[in-house]
């Protein structure tokens, strides 16, 4: 049997490896055109900071693949045959599948802005983007970037680390408000600002001007403010990357159609990560959410409905971290900023660098937020599965401090907070 995954990202190459441990005999073949050896693309920003280099960012030694008989192709894929199970690459080279799967990835949004297809405008999602803002850095005065999300402030970080103005252009009125409540936005905000960025809120991309080279020299804003630039990171999220099999026979919807064991409307071929919309039931559809480890569990299911029975993609309790420059940024549970049917506690230190937020609805605890100190996972995540009383999380949080010695006082403010009837909505 031989099996073939589209795609090396976090979850082709955990497909890949899964598929060797369940089936030691199969032929396995794993294609990606942008680089022969999977890596860590949320690593890419180090690279450029001169904190890693591209061998540190691969998930494993270069042998690993050769010594589990696991085949790699670097080639983009341009033909997909489903009748026939045939993927035809750009180079001639034409595979023969009896299982497959779409590890396709995502791309950025594109919202037909005049010049977004100048030179120097990208974003951060490939190794192409990386060599693109490599070559541009050291001709650039000046930098824009739109959007106000994760990558917008990881690609901003990466010029201001070399010294390069940063502009931010964020439509909504705080940074990354529509996935964090007000208070935890408003200290982003700050962060962004004390740390030197031009942060515009309210603010859209209108025109990116061509500087007479076929490169970016300025954008103009839909306030009809000019900004000299010469380069700007398009940074607007992304979507399910779909250009292989828009015209096929493949159900779609914002993503690819897959059921709960991620296979697809047709037999025998699965998708799985950032491609991947899952159908549920009376029509419903949902994007999975996709961080690191859901596309390691993603995978895993996948890979086992290739080679052996088709299991359930179970998420589990949400979590996700990130960092905001320096402040450090952790989730459990999941809910939107309005937390529309849920109460939280939230408390903030004097000096507006330290939050604690805790959710709760019913006498129980729903979700966490932390901002610029670090929870024990397996705590929170326990007392989210066991329902833990706001009581009982409030008097025992010292016990998710993941470094006590660091981490001293927040527990104790916390309890203190709430004690006295602190802030509730």
């Amino acid at each position: 049997m031989h099996l073939v995954i589209l795609g090396n990202g976090i979850t082709g190459a955990t497909a890949a490896l899964r598929a060797r441990e369940l089936d030691p005999d199969c032929r396995i073949t794993l294609v990606s055109g942008e680089s022969p050896f999977p890596f860590s693309r949320p690593a890419l920003m180090y690279i450029h900071m001169g904190h890693m280099r591209f061998r540190e960012t691969k998930l494993f030694e270069d042998r690993v693949w050769a010594e589990q008989r696991i085949d790699l192709v670097q080639d983009w894929a341009t033909e997909l045959d489903f009748k026939g199970r045939r993927v035809s690459l750009a180079k001639g080279e034409a595979l023969e599948y009896d299982r497959l799967l779409l590890a396709l990835g995502s791309k950025p949004n594109k919202f037909g802005w005049p010049g977004q297809d100048l030179g120097r405008v990208g974003g951060l999602y490939t190794l192409m983007d990386l060599e693109r803002v490599y070559r541009a850095t050291p001709v650039t005065k000046r930098v824009v970037v739109v959007g106000g999300g994760l990558i917008g402030i990881e690609l901003a970080e990466m010029f201001h680390t070399h010294h390069v103005p940063v502009t931010l252009l964020v439509r909504e009125d705080s940074y990354w408000s529509n996935v964090l409540p007000p208070e935890e936005s408003a200290m982003v905000n700050r962060v962004i600002r004390d740390e030197g960025f031009d942060l515009r809120l309210g603010a859209e991309l209108a025109e990116i001007h061509d500087d007479g080279t076929g490169n970016c020299g300025a954008v103009t804003t839909k306030d009809g403010e000019r900004i000299e630039c010469q380069f700007v990171g398009l940074t607007a999220g992304v979507s399910p990357n779909l250009d292989l099999v828009r015209e096929s026979a493949l159900e779609t919807g914002r993503g690819i159609l897959v059921d709960d064991g991620l296979e697809t409307s047709i037999p025998g071929v699965f998708a799985a990560g950032d491609c991947a919309e899952i159908r549920r039931a009376e029509g419903e559809r949902n994007l999975l959410q996709q961080v690191w480890y859901t596309g390691k569990a993603q995978g895993a299911v996948a890979a086992a409905g290739m080679v052996q029975a088709k299991g359930t993609y179970d998420p589990g309790i949400w979590f996700n971290s990130a960092k905001f420059l320096d402040l450090e940024y952790q989730t459990y549970g999941f809910f939107m900023p309005s937390m529309e049917g849920l109460e939280s506690v939230y408390w903030e230190d004097p000096k507006g660098l330290r939050a604690v937020r805790i959710v709760h609805a019913g006498g129980a605890v729903k979700g966490f937020n932390f901002m610029g100190v670090r929870a024990r996972h397996r705590v929170c995540e326990r007392w989210l599965a066991e329902g833990a009383s706001l009581e009982h999380v409030v008097s025992h949080l010292s016990e998710a401090a993941f470094d006590p010695e660091f981490s001293r006082g927040f527990a104790e403010a916390v309890f203190a907070h709430h004690s006295i009837g602190g802030t509730n909505r």
